[in-house]
């Protein structure tokens, strides 16, 4: 069950989760083994699932991203466990999802270059039948964040009163 300190704490972590936890715990009203056990419960229970260090495209010379719309004429379990197989090979593709609609498979995919790009294309279509590629390219990343709105939380079972 996750409370209002659980959520504040996730916020602080989801922002910078650099900040000690010392620090976590002022912000949030805990000392810091309070706060170190409620961090440890949300990593035992998958809440978070990594502490990760989110990089410049640019300086590392991944400034180029191209969504990938992927149709095929295969669908069962061993063309698509084949699939996700190869994609995983593929440091360029950074996000794989599964989709309804038209698209089958939607691919983000960050590379130097057009020319890299196409390298990319030809070693994907090499490996795996795929009915239909089109990709579109980013002119400009207008938004971008790996934190997840915390205001979808459910209610826990105590009526929905937080603790604190």
């Amino acid at each position: 069950m996750i409370d209002k300190v659980d959520r504040r704490i996730l916020s602080i972590l989801q922002e910078d989760s650099t900040v000690p936890v010392a620090e976590i715990g002022r912000r949030v009203g805990l000392s810091t083994t309070p706060c170190w056990r409620r961090i440890q419960k949300l990593e035992e229970d998958g809440v978070i699932r990594r502490r990760v260090a989110v990089l410049d495209p640019e300086k590392v010379n991944a400034k180029v991203t191209a969504f990938v719309a992927i149709t095929t004429s295969q669908h069962t379990d061993d063309w698509l466990k084949k699939f996700a197989d190869v994609i995983t090979e593929f440091s360029e593709v950074v996000e794989f999802y599964r989709m309804a609609g038209s698209v089958d498979y939607l691919l983000r995919v960050v590379v130097p270059d057009i020319a890299a790009y196409d390298n990319f294309y030809k070693r994907l279509i090499a490996k795996i039948d795929i009915s239909d590629v089109s990709t579109t390219f980013a002119m400009e990343q207008i938004k971008y964040t790996t934190q997840l709105p915390l205001s979808y939380i459910l209610p826990g079972k105590d009526g929905g009163k937080d603790k604190a």
